[in-house]
């Protein structure tokens, strides 16, 4: 597998574990998206996207994150608990969107996207740096003007 190109989006909160996002492109036909750059107990270490985990409500079967207490729509309690159990015997409250499939495949993503990280650390150290932009990763494709070259079609 050959990651093309790597984009980080450095985030200066240092409150905050997170670091940056990165984009990644694979073989130059597929982008992956934030992926996040986090500070750990042991350096940093590469997060996959994910999206928050949902079930329904059993009054109304409105649909609600795990976390929430009480429904969205109805406002009936809603039990404590409710999700699928991890192998430490935690409830998930989010689920890989991507993720590699072999301990290699992680191995090669993370060194990669944090090696990247670090560059664009000290390039953002020298004056006259420009932040890269994640524009064209964007679908702001809904409300482009017409025959505007930003535009983004898909074919059929």
């Amino acid at each position: 597998m050959k990651i093309t190109e790597i984009r980080i989006k450095l985030v200066h909160d240092t409150r905050d574990k997170l670091r940056g996002f990165a984009s990644i492109t694979l073989e130059d036909a597929l982008v992956i998206r934030d992926l996040k750059i986090i500070e750990g107990g042991k350096g940093l270490f590469v997060a996959m996207p994910s999206r928050k985990l949902h079930d329904r409500c059993p009054g109304c079967a409105g649909k609600n994150p795990l976390r929430a207490r009480f429904c969205n729509d109805c406002g009936r309690r809603l039990r404590e608990a409710r999700g699928d159990a991890d192998e430490r015997g935690r409830v998930r409250l989010y689920a890989d969107i991507a993720h590699p499939i072999h301990q290699e495949g992680r191995d090669h993503v993370q060194r990669c996207v944090v090696e990247a990280y670090w560059r664009e650390v000290e390039a953002s150290k020298q004056e006259g740096y420009v932040a890269p932009r994640f524009d064209d990763l964007d679908y702001h494709f809904m409300d482009a003007v017409p025959n505007d070259p930003q535009r983004v079609e898909y074919a059929d």
